[in-house]
């Protein structure tokens, strides 16, 4: 799990640098953007209690891999040691009791976010947990989001040339494509995903 971890903390400081070079200087809110994720993960679980609604747990799955980004992003901007920030990210194993019920936790994760500006670990992790998002699966979902996000730099989202939308489908759909058809472990991910992507891309007009 350490060595995951220790990537994926790689991983989120190179795509930072790709939209912005000093990225660690900008004072970013990622506690704010990620209370953002944790609204829409909301929405998606469901909290209206005045009319029926079916949880969509893909999409909420998805919201928790948006959070780790900026959660990840979050910390790497308070430490440049990758061996303390991948010990501090590591699950401990007297995790408190929590609730099993989502949206507590997310009112309770969103709760310290606005009042401390700081990520609850143990409480992203439990969420994770009533979800049914293990960490592998975080941690393919994270790979491929990761590169998605990359790929994206690379073919104009900043200037607003990319195109989103691919034969009618969003390219999250194509990544979970994607991610879906991997079902033995690959030497490199990463480049995996892109190489697809760039495959599946030279259709889109």
């Amino acid at each position: 799990m350490k060595s995951k971890i220790k990537e994926m903390l790689v991983l989120q400081d190179e795509i930072n640098r790709v939209v912005t070079e000093d990225w660690k200087q900008q004072g970013y809110p990622w506690y704010r953007a990620a209370m953002v994720e944790s609204i829409e993960m909301l929405e998606h679980f469901g909290f209206k209690w005045w009319k029926k609604q079916t949880p969509d747990m893909a999409q909420v799955q998805l919201e928790l891999v948006d959070i780790w980004h900026f959660m990840l992003s979050h910390y790497l901007e308070k430490s440049d040691s990758l061996e303390s920030l991948t010990d501090l990210l590591t699950p401990n194993d007297h995790q408190q009791d929590y609730s099993d019920d989502l949206r507590e936790l997310i009112d309770l994760f969103v709760g310290h976010l606005a009042s401390d500006k700081n990520f609850d670990t143990d409480v992203f992790y439990k969420m994770l947990s009533v979800t049914g998002l293990s960490f592998d699966d975080l941690y393919l979902q994270y790979i491929g989001k990761n590169t998605l996000n990359r790929f994206r730099q690379h073919n104009g989202y900043k200037d607003g040339s990319y195109i989103k939308i691919w034969d009618g489908l969003e390219d999250n759909e194509v990544l979970f494509q994607i991610l879906a058809d991997i079902s033995a472990p690959i030497t490199n991910t990463s480049e995996h995903i892109y190489n697809t992507l760039a495959i599946r891309y030279q259709t889109v007009s």
